[in-house]
């Protein structure tokens, strides 16, 4: 029998800043959404309810702000309630991120400069080409593999 996979790889912005909040056994849970573009379909977008635990979510907590990019691993994980006001049963399906990578800077610009205009500091540097290259043919006997 095949075994089960529970994964989901998701990359976006966020759309409100991390809200960090301790449970009642003393670990730290964040919770944080992202909004994922559909690809080819101009301005739709996919939103999507993600928590991050203990040290993961201490880092989002601390480094990601609302409009920053970032990809986010984890796995779906659904829950299931009745409604108190209504009396309906209620679902709702969130990511539990194992690892998140911070994809911009602070400004939530892909660029080093805040106005994305380019400065001296972001001009190429000149390439240098070693000089001292022995030419001589390869022994493949010696390559150890």
């Amino acid at each position: 029998m095949a075994k089960s996979i529970n994964q989901v790889i998701l990359m976006g912005r966020l759309t409100r800043d991390p809200e960090a909040r301790t449970t009642t056994s003393g670990k730290t849970v964040v919770s944080f959404s992202l909004a994922v573009d559909r690809a080819g379909q101009d301005g739709q977008a996919d939103f999507f309810d993600i928590t991050a635990w203990e040290k993961l979510g201490d880092l989002v907590s601390q480094y990601l702000t609302k409009g920053r990019r970032c990809l986010v691993q984890g796995r779906l994980r659904q829950d299931s309630w009745d409604d108190k006001e209504t009396g309906k049963k209620r679902s709702r399906i969130e990511v539990t991120a194992t690892d998140v990578t911070f994809l911009d800077g602070p400004s939530g610009d892909t660029s080093s400069s805040s106005n994305n205009k380019a400065t001296a500091q972001d001009a190429p540097k000149k390439d240098t080409v070693p000089t001292d290259i022995d030419d001589s043919p390869i022994d493949l006997s010696e390559i150890p593999f």
